[in-house]
């Protein structure tokens, strides 16, 4: 079976960006994505460029579009994000052959360090302006973040991959079953959800003497606020995690009020994230890219691994680390 990405040669890209008049000066290389292809070009004007190949069948043109919307505004209103280039007639989603790519002004820097008090506060406040923007209007076409759901389509996934033994099939659904449970307690009311970035990890900010940019909004999303914060908190670190927490508060207070009352979302995001991010794994198995980046996917002993940290990951739901 051929993958999605299957007939994206180097000529095809270089096809695809010389079909909107722009010249590359010498051939993209590619950047670390999976999801989609993602590469990185310098025009024969000395500029770098991105250029990202969405994969087929995965976002409708309108989810696609609506991003692209978000970022324009979100770019008008001096929130700094990288949006992308339109032509002449305003277009940001182009067309080549079997493919829907568009193109990104490359962004430099390097990840915000969280032992920088500076740096933290200024995500914060980068995240304060965002979220001031983006709860002013409503997404039409991008996904709701929904955990209980989600987590059952997860599990469906994992046991249809048939990569766990009985044994791992019977604990995996066990603490699936426990997982979900308490999942079903922290449904989200309509109104307490926004337009999110959705995956903001340290790798998605980039920037230089605290002015930071947020990239790669592919999977923004109805969610909390509290989705595009928790993840830039320590795991490793769970008695300090309310220093970190204070700096980042005290920036995204310039602009508005912390989501205090959504604390209690952190570790179900968490437990959520963890879970789905295994069942994306084993749904992409068919792309030959996915064996060579996560070759220990297919060792028993990560799913034995998995478990446990699922097993972990409940205790944290039973007793929070960031409401002690």
């Amino acid at each position: 079976m051929s993958h999605p990405f299957s007939s994206l040669s180097p000529d095809l890209v270089m096809s695809a960006v010389e079909s909107l008049d722009i010249w590359p000066a010498g051939e993209p290389f590619a950047l670390n994505s999976y999801e989609n292809r993602v590469l990185m070009f310098r025009d024969d004007d000395g500029k770098n460029w991105i250029v990202k190949f969405y994969r087929p069948d995965r976002w409708s043109d309108a989810a696609i579009q609506e991003e692209h919307d978000f970022l324009q505004e979100l770019t008008n209103q001096q929130v700094p994000v990288v949006a992308p280039w339109r032509d002449k007639a305003g277009v940001s989603l182009h067309y080549f052959k079997a493919y829907r790519f568009s193109l990104f002004p490359h962004c430099p820097g390097q990840a915000p360090e969280l032992d920088n008090p500076s740096h933290l506060f200024a995500m914060g406040e980068v995240l304060g302006r965002l979220h001031e923007v983006s709860a002013k209007k409503a997404f039409q076409h991008r996904p709701t973040l929904e955990m209980a759901s989600g987590v059952l389509d997860a599990q469906q996934r994992v046991l249809n991959s048939e990569r766990l033994t009985l044994h791992q099939c019977r604990a995996y659904e066990r603490v699936i079953e426990k997982t979900h449970q308490h999942l079903l307690k922290h449904n989200v009311p309509a109104s307490s959800l926004i337009r999110c970035h959705g995956d903001c990890h340290l790798g998605n900010v980039l920037g230089r003497d605290e002015q930071f940019t947020l990239v790669d909004f592919d999977d923004c999303v109805k969610a909390p606020a509290i989705q595009d914060l928790w993840m830039l908190l320590p795991t490793d670190d769970p008695q300090g995690w309310r220093s970190y927490l204070s700096e980042i508060t005290e920036g995204y207070e310039e602009t508005g009020s912390f989501p205090t009352e959504q604390m209690s979302l952190i570790e179900p995001l968490r437990s959520y994230r963890l879970i789905r991010h295994s069942a994306w794994l084993v749904s992409r198995w068919d792309d030959p890219a996915f064996p060579r980046a996560f070759p220990w996917l297919a060792d028993s002993g990560y799913w034995d691994q998995h478990i446990r940290q699922l097993e972990q990951q409940c205790l944290q739901l039973d007793n929070p680390r960031w409401l002690a």
